[in-house]
């Protein structure tokens, strides 16, 4: 009998030796273990020492801060060009995250009356005066100039003009988880904004609302503050002008017309008539 293997005849395997196919599985099964245990590590570091890469990853307790300094830098930024004033925040919920998850959208903003009707100038100088950080631009499009912006964490800022010579620039997150929710700015200190209010719609007699106070950080420290109230039905004929003589003590008004009245004082006061009704917001801005 010759010493060749016969056709069709497997060799014996010795006791003992893993077959070649075990001893593969066996190393599959190792590097997938390792390779899981070193993505969950990874996963782990990203997740405490990473910088965010989607919005999702900041809830709106983490991302209305950044809001709030958000509206500090654009009062900064308006300087002497025009007179501010603080819009009340929109807190906008049921927005969809996921299909399975619901968020909630925050907008801040500041309103910007001027002189003229250069919106796009204003929009321009205020782009040039934020942070570089944020690589703030404006660009021209069919409906006019428009500021956009990034103020970090995903929170977007754009600007535009609201009629003549008016122009708002908002803050917001896009939908976000809510978390523990969005706490405003704290509005102590508004007691001379507040007085202002209170004092200037006294004039038109009729029913005044109650005056509501919103803030900001500055860059620089300190508070913004904007305080307003609206008063219907009084003396629908007095110009509104009028009731700011105290306030203005010499320095003439950017706007004075039956409509519409802001002058850039310390506070800064924009007042508005719309359908009977008399809305006024006093302002104490961010230093430039």
């Amino acid at each position: 009998m010759s010493g060749g293997v016969q056709g069709g005849y497997a060799p014996p395997v010795l006791s003992g030796q893993p077959s070649p196919g075990r001893r593969g599985l066996r190393w599959l099964v190792a590097a997938t273990v390792a390779w899981g245990v070193l993505l969950a590590g990874l996963t782990w570091w990203s997740v405490r020492h990473d910088p965010p890469t989607v919005r999702e990853q900041r809830s709106l307790d983490q991302s209305g801060p950044v809001v709030d300094r958000a509206v500090g830098e654009l009062l900064a930024a308006v300087g002497r060009d025009g007179v501010p004033a603080i819009v009340p925040d929109r807190l906008d919920r049921g927005c969809r995250i996921t299909p399975m998850d619901a968020g909630a959208e925050l907008t801040r903003g500041v309103e910007v009356v001027v002189a003229g009707d250069d919106a796009g100038g204003l929009l321009r100088r205020m782009a040039d005066r934020l942070p570089a950080a944020w690589r703030a631009g404006v660009r021209t499009l069919g409906d006019g100039p428009v500021l956009r912006a990034d103020a970090g964490e995903f929170v977007a800022v754009e600007g535009r003009s609201t009629g003549p010579g008016r122009v708002l620039i908002t803050a917001t997150t896009g939908c976000r988880p809510v978390g523990a929710g969005y706490r405003a700015p704290g509005t102590a200190g508004a007691e001379r904004e507040s007085a202002e209010v209170t004092r200037s719609l006294a004039r038109w007699g009729g029913a005044t609302g109650p005056v509501e106070v919103v803030a900001a950080p500055c860059p620089a420290g300190g508070t913004a503050r904007t305080a307003y109230a609206e008063a219907t039905g009084g003396s629908a004929g007095r110009p509104l002008a009028s009731a700011f003589r105290d306030a203005a003590d010499g320095t003439p008004a950017v706007r004075d017309s039956a409509d519409l009245y802001a002058l850039r004082s310390h506070p800064a006061v924009l007042a508005e008539r719309v359908d009977g009704r008399v809305r006024v917001a006093v302002t104490t801005g961010c230093p430039a």
